[in-house]
């Protein structure tokens, strides 16, 4: 039985949007959590609260995981580690190559030599994405599909990252769980779909500029059940290297993301214009036009998500608004 009021934890990237709220769920779950994070896209504010409510059960570091000495202080005396620093954004503009290198793959070579070093974790938990899949023709698609080919450098350096802590875990005996993230949605996320509408509109109540054709198709997961599949996944593998697929059951196309945010913002009359110019309607190079992953593996553990993606995105569309409304 694994008992987390027994375990010390790091969660690299603990500031960030999936990042803070598995810390605060770890933290009421007994155990002790390390939240280190360089702050270069997670946010204080995320955690201020578990800092303070969980005051005897969380510590914060801030540190960068390109830097082995920070590192090494992390893992120290850890037992399990949740690895969701990255650079989180997919398009090419606002993540260019060298940055998914040195802040994907290197920074997760970094972790790993920490580890290797330390031999006193037992178990890593890496937060990758669908995107390693590329562009499939089967849906959903299941862990064992390939060969892998990615489309964007973000998919390939997550792709690159699992290779190396599988390899790790292995040949230096700690297990590994690699988690494959659909699009995953919350009131914290700062980027995404959902924000990216409202903050047009925001701006011109009358027309909403959507990239691509609008027919793309996608998964969307509400962050609590994220949290709830992560924990899940590491509780109950027990295998050396495990992958995972994390979505729900089913998808939700952009168009109709665009009519959910304008339904509640009470808009009339906004007239979509689509740019659909890239790639046979994508949003931008190397966006996967479709993605729905088979997550039946993950539901034999007895995980099962809440929301499906409509429902998903209309629960953050709301929750974004209070929030702004507060």
């Amino acid at each position: 039985m694994f008992d987390w009021k027994e375990k010390r934890v790091l969660v690299t990237g603990g500031a960030g949007f999936i990042g803070s709220s598995l810390c605060k769920k770890l933290a009421s779950s007994g155990c002790y959590v390390v939240i280190f994070d360089n702050f270069s896209s997670g946010k204080y504010e995320n955690v201020e609260d578990i800092l303070k409510d969980y005051a005897d059960k969380t510590c914060l570091l801030r540190g960068d995981c390109k830097k082995p000495s920070g590192v090494k202080k992390a893992v120290s005396d850890v037992d399990v580690v949740f690895h969701f620093a990255a650079n989180p954004e997919v398009r090419l503009e606002l993540n260019d190559p060298e940055n998914c290198f040195e802040q994907n793959i290197y920074a997760t070579h970094v972790l790993l030599e920490a580890l290797r070093q330390t031999h006193d974790v037992e178990k890593v938990v890496f937060a990758s994405t669908s995107t390693v899949y590329g562009d499939v023709d089967v849906f959903p698609t299941h862990e064992s599909y390939g060969p892998l080919k990615p489309i964007s450098i973000y998919g390939a350096s997550k792709l690159a990252s699992e290779a190396m802590v599988s390899s790790y875990a292995y040949l230096y005996n700690f297990a590994a769980v690699l988690l494959r993230f659909a699009n995953i949605i919350g009131p914290k996320s700062k980027h995404g779909v959902i924000p990216d509408f409202i903050n047009k509109l925001r701006k011109n109540e009358k027309e909403l500029e959507i990239l691509g054709d609008g027919t793309q198709c996608k998964s969307y997961l509400y962050i609590d059940d994220c949290v709830n599949a992560v924990l899940t996944a590491c509780e109950k593998s027990n295998r050396q290297v495990e992958i995972f697929n994390v979505g729900s059951e089913d998808w939700v196309n952009v168009s109709r993301i665009a009519e959910i945010v304008v339904e509640e913002m009470s808009l009339k009359n906004v007239k979509f214009r689509f740019t659909g110019e890239v790639d046979e309607g994508r949003g931008w190079k190397g966006d996967v036009k479709k993605m729905l992953l088979d997550i039946s593996r993950l539901k034999a553990l007895g995980w099962k998500p809440k929301y499906k993606s409509e429902e998903a995105v209309r629960r953050v569309t709301k929750q974004i608004l209070l929030i702004e409304r507060q």
